[in-house]
């Protein structure tokens, strides 16, 4: 691992002038975004940065929660104050891959007597995608809303349909101990940025929840950002400079992670059954470099891969039989790796 000091004596180049201005922008959205859902939103805060993260990181999402904490509804907030085009699909277990990318209708031509087929595009075809219960249709159409999130495109006979940019799935998954679910199999979770886990809220915050909630009156809030100014930001954060060291740790945090890696500790030997891709480290640096700009810097540091391993690893570790039975999961096995990493 380089040494630190060697960044501080010969650091990256600073950002383009125009980049600062951009990410001082940015920062500024990013208050009034959070100002704006805390209106509607109660609580939930780490969810909502986690949220603008894996937006302006150009990633999808998948919210894990019991029914009933505001996933929808913190989605379509966030929608309508980014102005982009806001689609809902409703996963259920009769759901088929053409009710979400859509379908060819035989259509009456402009000439008398002859038809032809005209496609009619699926919900999909949106800026911002809500996959609510994704886990509770069978696993051919969960594959279909996931080929478009790595492709942006839809494929249907012998057309391609692209997606209009920008492009945000935000899927909400119910714990798969629930009944009539259909676990997501770990090669299509890795599709997924970021998982985020919805807690309950604290007593206070439910207090709040049955005084400001339950009246008639609905905040009227105020758009902030466009989608042009979005694929805008979104390139801004991909320019965030990244030292060596900082790239260092990702890396040897997700080799870390693998049981058969000869740099991973005993214990990760010991609990963890399959450790997580080359994906991985991509997701660490790219949340990072978002991470950073949200909170006004201009520089990706090592604390910054610290802040978003959780989101982004704890879908991509699978622990072992041994691991349930001391009551180890991946959550833990993250927060040790961060420790070990941290010291050393």
């Amino acid at each position: 691992m380089s040494d630190e000091n060697s960044v501080l004596k010969n650091p990256p180049a600073p950002a383009a002038e125009s980049d600062v201005a951009a990410i001082e922008r940015l920062h500024a959205a990013h208050g009034k975004l959070k100002s704006e859902l805390a209106r509607v939103i109660i609580g939930q805060e780490r969810v909502i940065d986690q949220l603008l993260i894996c937006l302006f990181a150009r990633g999808h999402a998948l919210l894990m929660g019991v029914p009933g904490l505001a996933k929808t509804l913190l989605i379509s907030t966030l929608s309508e104050l980014l102005s982009l085009k806001f689609s809902r699909i409703q996963f259920t277990p009769d759901l088929m891959p053409s009710d979400i990318t859509g379908t060819d209708i035989l259509q009456e031509s402009d000439q008398p007597g002859r038809r032809s087929f005209e496609f009619v595009k699926g919900p999909i075809f949106a800026n911002i995608v809500l996959a609510d219960e994704i886990n509770r249709t069978p696993p051919k159409t969960q594959a279909a809303l996931l080929q478009a999130m790595q492709e942006y495109h839809v494929n249907a006979g012998a057309h391609v349909f692209a997606l209009d940019l920008p492009f945000f799935v935000l899927a909400t998954q119910n714990p798969i101990e629930q009944e009539g679910t259909y676990p997501l199999p770990e090669a299509q979770l890795d599709r997924f940025m970021f998982l985020i886990h919805v807690d309950y809220p604290t007593a206070e915050e439910e207090l709040r929840i049955a005084r400001e909630t339950t009246g008639g009156a609905f905040p009227k809030l105020s758009p902030v950002l466009s989608g042009p100014e979005i694929l805008s930001l979104q390139q801004v954060v991909r320019r965030v400079p990244v030292p060596d060291h900082v790239y260092e740790l990702a890396v040897r945090i997700v080799r870390g992670s693998r049981p058969a890696d000869e740099s991973a500790p005993d214990w990760v030997k010991s609990w963890v059954q399959w450790g997580a891709g080359p994906r991985a480290v991509q997701y660490l640096v790219l949340g990072a470099k978002a991470h950073a700009v949200l909170r006004g810097s201009y520089l990706a540091q090592a604390e910054d891969v610290e802040a978003v391993a959780e989101p982004v690893l704890t879908h991509r570790i699978l622990t072992n039989f041994h691991a349930e039975s001391e009551g180890v999961n991946s959550r833990r096995v993250i927060a040790d790796l961060l420790k070990k990493f941290r010291e050393s």
